[in-house]
């Protein structure tokens, strides 16, 4: 037997033709949907890039656990489970993460692998004077990546582009032999949007062609000018036409292979991208929307067929080890959460079914077959909120208070994303009794902070995908919260998340769950406030656009304004503010509302405020 992994990064769903998507024209997944089975309920769980890579190894959820890590020693590798029965995997990719060390654990479980460089301001090629030594981290990765840009000047040379190659090349070498798993892994179209023109071309004008580039939209609300935010979008939707090529060209290998009859294809993403919806770039800042979550997944089984298929079945990555492992004929190990995918009806378990139903486009229709596959799919962000799904209803449950605690990481492995844990950070780190899929080793327990993430400033949410497919119009219903938030403790008590995690989120971790755990009327008014979509930076005054909060504050007319209508600042958030950032930079980040934001702008440009305005403006 054989595989394939092609998988995406911050691929939405929604751009695609196989879900009723309009944004790109993309024949290649088209062509792919009639070829395999579609899934309309398929949902991340760990977000965002290496904690769903994790999940992708070892089939269960990382998030409630574990922020952004390796693998662990306890973790059941799937690659590696492979490798270890006479499988050859290989990974090919141009994933910068992998390389960092919050992902130095993962390529080394294949049995081959192959990395290329230069995506995301990658530190690949050195360029003094390009001037990324001791640059603040924001100036260092963009200006790195311009340089990394300069040494791709065509589409041949781009990493997506070389990636692929060696895929086919790995392909061309092998197809011919038996017992191999290939994943084929790009980071795009992930932002950077970046693309040549033969691809932007296609979706943007002569004037948007010659417009200031802007592919690499911040982790943020959106506050530009529609025709600039509508530049990002065609970009995004040039690299997705390239990333539709790039499949057109596996597709064509396993044609000319002749690979379909033996070989199982998986084509994935991790997550998605906001691109304006909801008034937000993104990810992570905001809460996880559909177009975030919400995930296009395709799969041809051999065992199984179903192609030009759509299955309404709710399925999770962490699906994909225990059927790449039964594909192979391996049994997932007692730690795995996952189920084979190729298990459908009674057999499954857990009552999953194949579905024919239409899945219109976005997230209309997510509740077809919501009563197949398993009962609830839990999703989330270490130190975010906790969500849940029944395919139909979504569940966003925020931290308790705005401490955001307590938030603890569970390791052996005490790596950031890009760093090692601080010495400050250990300092008070004291051994836990084992979980059960720990292999009964005792973790460090490490206390910790969320950073720029804080849930509650958002308010518990709860939304219909059938009557509200947009998640435009959140629900207030406590009867129908009250058997999420049961749902919800079911599922965190199955998956043994910590004590902890319970008190965060104000749930029992023991017991019943009652009206008196409920928050979504509570939170009614604070969450409205935070999702209303900012105006424009050229509709405000620049005091509020662009003067540093700290100036502001020192003038009284300023402090005044900013205490009339953002107490908070005055009293406590800007303890930990950089000098540099203003009022439109904090409420871009959901620390101030729109309306916080236009009252202290239209006090601020009365003349009745004194004679320091001329200060300010």
């Amino acid at each position: 037997m054989k595989a394939i992994i092609l998988m995406f990064d911050s691929l939405n769903r929604h751009a695609l033709p196989a879900y009723r998507g309009t944004m790109v024209d993309a024949p290649n997944f088209a062509r792919l949907a009639s070829s395999a089975a579609t899934f309309e309920n398929f949902y991340a769980g760990s977000m965002p890039c290496m904690p769903a890579r994790r999940e992708m190894h070892t089939g269960r959820y990382n998030f409630l656990h574990r922020s952004w890590g390796p693998l662990e020693p306890f973790d059941d590798s799937m690659p590696q489970m492979l490798r270890d029965a006479g499988i050859h995997t290989h990974l090919v990719s141009d994933h910068p993460h992998y390389w960092e060390d919050g992902g130095g654990t993962f390529h080394t479980r294949y049995t081959t692998w192959e990395c290329f460089r230069g995506q995301e301001g990658d530190p690949w090629k050195g360029v003094v004077s390009a001037g990324v030594a001791g640059a603040d981290f924001k100036t260092a990765i963009r200006g790195q990546d311009a340089v990394n840009r300069t040494y791709m000047p065509t589409t041949a040379e781009h990493t997506q582009t070389r990636t692929v190659d060696a895929g086919l090349h790995f392909l061309d070498v092998n197809a011919a032999d038996d017992d191999w798993m290939l994943q084929i892994e790009l980071f795009d179209p992930h932002e950077p949007f970046f693309t040549h023109d033969d691809y932007r071309s296609r979706h943007l004008d002569a004037e948007q062609m010659s417009a200031e580039r802007f592919d690499w939209p911040g982790y943020q609300k959106v506050t530009e000018p529609e025709d600039q935010a509508e530049r990002a979008r065609r970009e995004y939707a040039s690299l997705v036409s390239m990333c539709d090529d790039t499949l057109g060209r596996v597709l064509d290998a396993m044609d000319a292979h002749d690979l379909w009859k033996d070989t199982l294809l998986i084509v994935n993403t991790d997550h998605g991208f906001l691109l304006g919806e909801h008034g937000w770039w993104a990810k992570s800042v905001q809460p996880w929307f559909n177009e975030l979550v919400h995930l296009p997944m395709f799969l041809w089984d051999p065992r199984t067929g179903g192609a030009d298929t759509r299955r309404g079945d709710l399925a999770q990555t962490i699906d994909i080890a225990p059927t790449m492992l039964r594909h192979f004929g391996l049994e997932p190990t007692e730690d795995m959460q996952g189920r084979d995918l190729a298990v459908v009806g009674p057999d499954a378990g857990d009552g999953a079914r194949q579905s024919d139903g239409d899945g219109a486009g976005d997230d209309a229709g997510a509740g077809r077959g919501a009563d197949a596959g398993r009962e609830a799919a839990l999703f989330g962000v270490h130190g975010g909120h906790v969500n849940i799904t029944d395919g139909r209803y979504v569940y966003m449950r925020s931290s308790v208070s705005a401490e955001n605690q307590p938030l603890e990481e569970f390791t052996l492995m005490p790596t950031h994303m890009r760093s090692r844990f601080a010495p400050a950070e250990l300092t008070d780190w004291e051994p836990v009794e084992p979980f059960s899929f720990t292999k009964q080793v005792r973790t460090m327990r490490i206390p910790t902070a969320a950073g720029w993430l804080n849930s509650w400033r958002h308010g518990t949410l709860l939304y219909d995908l059938e009557a509200d497919p947009r998640q435009e119009h959140p629900l207030q219903d406590d009867e129908l919260e009250l058997r999420m938030a049961r749902m919800l403790v079911d599922t965190l008590r199955a998956s043994e998340a910590p004590r902890s995690q319970f008190e965060r989120l104000g749930l029992p971790a023991d017991g019943e769950v009652t009206v008196e755990h409920l928050l979504v009327a509570e939170h009614a008014e604070r969450a409205a406030a935070v999702a209303e979509p900012l105006p424009p930076a050229e509709a405000l005054p620049d005091v509020v656009a662009r003067r540093p909060l700290p100036e502001l504050l020192a003038v009284p007319e300023g402090a005044r304004a900013v205490e009339a209508w953002a107490p908070d600042l005055v009293r406590t958030e800007t303890v930990n503010v950089p000098g540099g950032v203003t009022l439109l930079d904090l409420a871009a980040f959901g620390a101030v509302t729109a309306a916080q934001l236009r009252g202290i702008a239209e006090a601020l440009v009365d003349r009745s405020v004194g004679e320091s305005l001329g200060q300010l403006q």
